[in-house]
């Protein structure tokens, strides 16, 4: 198997394990949460080295996913003294915990290589470089092997508490008065996003990480209302970003963590401004026939009751003239000096009391 095609594959398994429980993030509004755990788990990376002094003991796994459940624990308290908003608590908590770490590293770990921007940039070129051995045999990139477990991890994790996960997302109260505890799972998430994140910052660095996990997801909001499909196109966009990046990064020659983050960026601009219900160009449209919608009712209301008997005179605007010809168009008036309504403009009339004023209808009847 090709190095690129190692690293292709790398880059799907760790871009779609990263994107799934990106989207509980982006749901619940934790999306910068995410960034703030990626760079604070290098402090229990670092906790963990010094601990075992093996980079590659497992001890720097668990130390690394406590600290991330630490960063919210904390950056949760500071929030609920009402003192600072939560997003200022998370610019309080994760620079404070990154900068131990930093300083750590610089004082004690100069001579181990273990290096911020390694860690913070990550460079999938390298990934193939790092082999699985088993009985003498090489299996394959490490990389490989390492995303496929972190990703089968949070498919299980997803799929076993999918309807707790999806009740306390929604509607927490409900959920704490029906028997499930909102932190046991709100933190057992936080967990998950922090193995996610340490398992995959070493092949693709924090940057990239933060990119996936919250890029995708965001790009599927735009597209569904339904969590399940939500999830499923997720980890398509994800996948997608990770083979095109790649091939981009490949055909310029620049960064293939860079560019996979740039093509995240790009299909969640397409999306933004495309999506036929919350795209940019549907939302100015939706607004436009709204706009509309109200004008011809408002005229209509005026008509039925006689206001200013709607001279034409009175019609002097263009916008005032098309809602008018549009009102005739639709056979809702007659008229050119005098407006009537139609058998149908009455209808329509009532329809739009009923719909504007239903406590005035109650009362008539």
């Amino acid at each position: 198997m090709s190095a690129g095609i190692e690293i292709q594959i790398i880059a799907v398994l760790t871009a779609v394990a990263c994107a799934l429980p990106g989207v509980f993030l982006v749901l619940r509004k934790m999306s910068m949460m995410s960034d703030a755990i990626t760079h604070t788990i290098l402090l229990g990376i670092v906790l963990g080295f010094f601990v075992t002094q093996d980079l590659s003991s497992p001890v720097l796994l668990l130390g690394a996913a406590l600290i991330g459940v630490i960063t919210v624990w904390l950056t949760e308290l500071t929030a609920k003294t009402r003192l600072v908003s939560e997003d200022s608590a998370i610019g309080l908590i994760f620079p404070l915990l990154f900068s131990v770490a930093i300083i750590l590293i610089s004082r004690y770990a100069g001579s181990v290589h273990l290096d911020t921007d390694s860690v913070l940039l990550g460079e999938l070129a390298f990934a193939p470089f790092e082999r699985m051995v088993v009985l003498g045999i090489d299996i394959g990139a490490k990389g490989m092997y390492t995303g496929g477990v972190i990703l089968l991890l949070n498919i299980l994790f997803i799929g076993i508490f999918f309807k707790e996960l999806k009740l306390v997302t929604f509607d927490p109260i409900l959920s704490a008065v029906i028997g499930f505890s909102p932190a046991v799972f709100h933190y057992s998430l936080m967990g998950m996003v922090s193995l996610t994140t340490v398992g995959a910052f070493e092949a693709v660095g924090s940057v990239l990480v933060v990119a996936f996990m919250i890029a995708p997801p965001a790009t599927a909001y735009l597209l569904t209302d339904d969590l399940k499909k939500m999830i499923g196109l997720t980890a398509g966009f994800a996948a997608v970003s990770a083979i095109v990046g790649y091939q981009l990064a490949v055909y310029l020659d620049v960064s293939i963590a860079g560019s996979m983050a740039v093509t995240t960026g790009i299909i969640f601009m397409l999306v933004f401004f495309l999506a036929p219900k919350r795209g940019f160009f549907a939302d100015i449209v939706k607004k436009k026939k709204q706009k509309e919608y109200f004008a011809e009712n408002a005229f209509l209301l005026q008509i039925d009751s006689g206001v200013n008997a709607m001279e034409r005179a009175a019609v002097t605007s263009k916008r005032e003239k098309k809602i008018m010809a549009d009102l005739r168009q639709k056979n809702w008036i007659v008229g050119e000096e005098k407006y009537a309504l139609t058998a149908e403009g009455i209808q329509q009339v009532e329809s739009i009391k009923k719909e504007w004023f239903p406590g005035f209808q109650n009362q008539e009847n």
